[in-house]
């Protein structure tokens, strides 16, 4: 399994200059995130993200697996870890002291 990043980017995060990629393409079964932008997750098994509020302030993830996002810090003020299924995506932004999902197209049932 690897991961797939696309052209490096610099970007400014909690004050901190952080050298990245615009997205990656995650097939392994667990990744932490740094700074990207776009993170598209495909696993042939369920897997863990770990959102590292350190190196990423927003993000876009799409599930094409079963997968839990995970993070230290709170998501909506109330969950450690939020579970999506295949084909599910979320957008999350930093604030203030926790991430807030901003959009989010729920279940995939299809």
């Amino acid at each position: 399994m690897a991961i797939f990043k696309s052209y490096p980017v610099q970007k400014i995060i909690n004050g901190l200059t952080i050298n990245t990629s615009d997205s990656s393409i995650v097939t392994h079964s667990g990744y932490k995130t740094n700074g990207e932008s776009v993170i598209v997750v495909k696993c042939d098994e369920e897997c863990i993200l770990y959102l590292d509020d350190k190196t990423t302030d927003h993000c876009t993830v799409k599930a094409m697996c079963d997968m839990v996002l995970s993070s230290e810090i709170l998501i909506d003020e109330e969950f450690n870890e939020i579970e999506l299924q295949k084909g599910a995506s979320v957008e999350l932004k930093m604030v203030g002291d926790f991430y807030y999902i901003l959009s989010s197209d729920g279940l995939k049932n299809s």
